[in-house]
Order: C-alpha cells, then sequence, then structure tokens
C-alpha cells in the first residue's frame, strides 16, 4: 500500500474516532450523567452456587414442567407406563384423523407396535429403509413421536438429540409431535441437562441438540402471532412413570 493510501485511511481512522467520541458524548449529556469508559467490574461470573444446588421435588418439577409447557399451547399428561402411552397415542392419532405417522428408531418406541393397533395409518421409524427420502417422509407425516433426552422444569422445555436413529426432521417436520418423557429424565434447571455438554469429549457430542418448549409460534413485526409455521402447530407430551 502506498504512503498516500496509508495517509488516506490514517485520516479516516481519526475522523471516525472523533465522531464516536462525539456521538457517545451527545448520548451521555442527554442522559444528565457522565460517561462510563471503564468496564464494569463482575465479581460472578454465570449463575450463583445456590443455583447450581437448586432442585425440585419430583412432584413441583411435574407441576412447573407441566404448567410452563401448557402456557405455551402444549399438552401434558401423565400416565404410569408405556402400554397406558399406547393408549394416549392411539386416542390422540383418532382425535387428530392422522394418516401418516414417522417415529425415531428407539427400542422404545419400536415396542409399541403401533402398526398393530393403527393398522389404517401409515407409520415408519426413522432412517430404517436406505431407499427412502426420510426428509421429504417427515414433512409429509401427519404426526411425529419422539423420546425426549431429558426435560427442565423451570422453562418447560424438552431436550431432544439427533443422531442417525433420531433425526431432527421427525419433531420438526410433521404437522403434529408427540414426545414420550420418562419422569426420571425430568431436572429442574436446564443447567443440569446442559452440563453434560460442556464435560463431553467433542467426538462424544450429538449431531444435533434441540430444545422444544410447545408448538411453534412465530410473529412477525407487528406481533402478529402464528402457530405452526416453523415446526408441529400441536404438541402433546406424555410424561412416564
Amino acid at each position: 500500500m502506498s504512503e498516500r493510501s496509508q495517509a488516506w485511511l490514517a485520516q479516516l481512522d481519526s475522523q471516525s474516532a472523533k465522531e464516536q467520541e462525539r456521538f457517545m458524548n451527545a448520548i451521555a449529556s442527554k442522559l444528565g450523567r457522565a460517561r462510563v469508559i471503564e468496564k464494569p467490574v463482575h465479581p460472578n461470573r454465570g449463575a450463583p452456587d445456590f443455583w447450581h444446588k437448586f432442585e425440585l421435588p419430583l412432584d413441583e418439577r411435574i407441576e412447573q414442567f407441566t404448567m410452563n409447557f401448557q402456557a405455551a399451547g402444549g399438552y401434558v399428561v401423565r400416565l404410569a407406563s408405556m402400554e397406558k402411552a399406547k393408549l394416549a397415542i392411539i386416542d390422540i392419532v383418532q382425535s387428530l384423523g392422522v394418516n401418516r405417522i414417522i417415529h425415531q428408531d428407539q427400542p422404545e418406541l419400536n415396542a409399541l407396535h403401533l402398526s398393530d393397533v393403527l393398522s389404517e395409518a401409515q407409520i415408519s421409524a426413522w432412517n430404517t429403509d436406505s431407499r427412502e427420502s426420510w426428509k421429504a417422509a417427515a414433512a409429509a407425516a401427519d404426526l411425529g413421536i419422539v423420546l425426549a433426552d431429558a426435560a427442565a422444569a423451570y422453562t418447560g422445555s424438552l431436550t431432544v438429540l439427533s443422531s442417525k436413529e433420531k433425526g431432527r426432521s421427525v419433531s420438526l417436520l410433521p404437522t403434529s409431535l408427540i414426545v414420550i418423557l420418562p419422569v426420571e429424565r425430568l431436572k429442574t434447571r436446564l443447567g443440569e441437562i446442559l452440563i453434560q455438554f460442556d464435560q463431553s469429549a467433542r467426538k462424544d457430542l450429538p449431531a444435533g441438540i434441540h430444545f422444544i418448549s410447545g408448538p411453534s409460534r412465530s410473529a412477525d413485526i407487528e406481533n402478529d402471532l402464528t402457530i405452526g409455521v416453523h415446526g408441529p402447530g400441536i404438541v402433546h407430551v406424555l410424561i412416564i412413570g
């Protein structure tokens, strides 16, 4: 770069710094206080110690998760067993008029044998046939069924991990969604769930970590709320145990 170009850039940099200084001083003047030019002291980083130890009893966890998730427009029911969950799924399928179902390829979901009791529905397990376009199958499905890896009561959030057998599309693309949540996976805080990923080696991290806090809710700049644009518009959570 020529000396002339360097001098010109230095001049622009100086002008910019002066303009920035003038701008910040004008804001401070309008606020009626001196400018803060030293970075503030932060004696604490992250959550305080008491928050790391905070844990609700199981009944309170279930109550708070249910309240938060339903406040966001979802549905929650607690069931005693997977057999009861199977009956609940049949009821949901019939009430919604579901024709196509896709679920994760998980032992707990395969053991439900939904094809035996929902003979009129087309049911498939994610990524079990190499000839199938699974994203397209998920997009065409009326209902997705997934097994939650964890949930946080305090935020009403479900955590669903992605892998070869647990495609993200199963929880994202169908019109409606059923999430089966074993009660022992329901934690108090989101931090209890996230800490395991901080402590995992890079090679052990999942392909994706997804949080579901109710049906898809989208709003434009005028706060015109629309349900189901970027995900399922109906979400049922079945807490098992």
